[in-house]
């Protein structure tokens, strides 16, 4: 790769690497990979079931494949040396080390056919699976960092993002004012509420927290025509209602978190760029009055569409039933801690959680708990202190790094995209205190491609001096 530090006086980016390099026909087909495979795994019911993920194994496998060709190719191995990946592979690493047969079942041999299981997790089968899925994570995360690297690509990846999610968000409006049972007319939900096509319509609130915070910030961030307001807005409003037709109480929360953080980031911008005068001020005063119009605007549209259910449970004004506002998530928590206790250095074991919970249930057991609702006390008793500190390691550099991009970056579009990106990470962090979305790998995969727009290195083409 052609790389200079001289950077030429003309031109917004001034701040950035600049090259010359043209990207190869390989590495498209590597980009290309990177916009489906997240698509594929929305539309197939979130990605949950297990054919989805294989399906995604094999698609991520012919990624990796073609990365390699074009490293023969260019006779050059090409590989991100950001920090960010660190933490997934020491999260790969505790997963392995909960494999080892280290641990004792405590179990009478005549009360089993098999010996059981004396790995250091409580479900070894369980965690050898979230290996498997920290694997896929990990070589489409490597590959974003590499292959979105360039202006045209970062372009087309948020474009990607805007009209899939409000595409997405049409179709899941549709169908719960339809009233369909089955997803597609095809799977049957019975265990869960779902939306468009995901099985639990919470995570899909989530994912929507995610798609939304590009149309908003780039309207707020005024880095788009003026002939492209009006489809921004029709995304960001479909967007917002599918969010408030969930009755997500948790996507609610986050919603209002993702347009904060985005008027936040402009208001300081503001700040920032020059003395505050009368311009600043209506300047900020505006920024402050979108919001609130868009969130009348949104629940205006609600309540035309005959949500007021789904609006009134999402701001907690509605409990069906009369049942614990918290839908039973104390409990869970209280028994996340038991575990937490019991296993505070490696944890149960990664997706271990509905093992271990069936060992310090006080309930009568008719239910059965997969996860902590948390995402926080789930890693903790998953993975323990260890696991945790991957995370906390994880969301420390993406701030960091995120800031740091939107701090120097002049080009207006890379900005507003670093900012959106950041709030759409923001919005499901914050979900994740009272749910599991990232558990769901869809959003799994959106989250690591919001990651790499907000962090990665844009190589701009270098520009002609005159």
């Amino acid at each position: 790769m052609s790389e200079t530090n001289n950077i030429p006086k003309t031109g917004n980016w001034h701040d950035a690497e600049i090259s010359d390099e043209k990207p190869s026909r390989l590495s498209g087909v590597v980009f290309l990979f990177l916009c489906l495979i997240p698509i594929f795994s929305a539309i197939a019911y979130g990605a949950v079931d297990a054919w989805a993920l294989a399906f995604l194994t094999i698609l991520t496998f012919l990624m990796l494949v073609f990365w390699m060709l074009d490293v023969g190719l260019r006779k050059e191995f090409r590989f991100s040396a950001n920090a960010l990946q660190l933490p997934l592979l020491g999260l790969l690493f505790i997963g392995l080390i909960q494999l080892l047969p280290l641990g004792s079942a405590n179990i009478p041999p005549d009360l089993l056919r098999v010996p059981a299981a004396n790995s250091l997790s409580l479900n070894p089968y369980a965690t050898r699976f979230a290996i498997m899925q920290l694997a896929i994570y990990f070589v489409f995360f490597a590959a974003a960092l590499v292959f979105i690297n360039n202006p045209k690509r970062l372009k087309k990846i948020v474009l990607t993002i805007i009209i899939f999610g409000a595409a997405f968000a049409f179709f899941g409006i549709v169908q719960r004012l339809a009233n369909l049972e089955a997803i597609y007319g095809l799977r049957l939900s019975p265990q869960a509420v779902p939306f468009a096509s995901f099985i639990n319509q919470h995570h899909f609130a989530a994912f929507m927290e995610m798609t939304i915070a590009f149309p908003l910030a780039l309207l707020f961030g005024k880095a788009t025509k003026k002939d492209k307001i009006a489809l921004l807005l029709i995304a960001a409003l479909l967007m917002g209602i599918a969010v408030v037709l969930t009755g997500s109480r948790g996507g609610f929360l986050s919603l209002f978190g993702v347009i904060g953080f985005i008027i936040a980031a402009n208001f300081f911008k503001g700040r920032n760029e020059k003395a505050q005068n009368t311009k600043n001020y209506l300047r900020n005063f505006a920024l402050v009055g979108g919001g609130i119009a868009l969130i009348l605007v949104l629940f205006g549209s609600v309540l035309l569409l005959g949500g007021d259910e789904s609006l009134l449970r999402g701001v907690g004004l509605q409990n069906p039933g009369g049942a614990d506002l918290s839908s039973g998530r104390t409990h869970y928590w209280q028994i996340a801690l038991k575990i937490i206790f019991h296993n505070p250095i490696l944890g149960a074991g990664l997706y271990s959680f509905g093992t271990a919970y069936t060992q310090y249930d006080t309930w009568n057991g008719a239910l059965q708990v997969e996860h902590a609702h948390n995402d926080y006390l789930e890693i903790l008793a998953d993975a323990g202190i260890l696991g945790f500190a991957c995370i906390a390691a994880f969301i420390y550099l993406l701030f960091k790094q995120s800031l740091q991009t939107i701090g120097k970056s002049s080009d207006r579009f890379r900005f507003n995209a670093a900012i959106g990106a950041l709030a759409g990470c923001f919005g499901v962090l914050l979900h994740s205190f009272f749910d599991f979305p990232l558990r769901t790998p869809s959003n799994g995969f959106f989250f690591l491609l919001l990651v790499v727009i907000a962090t990665a290195s844009i190589s701009y083409p270098r520009l002609d001096r005159k």
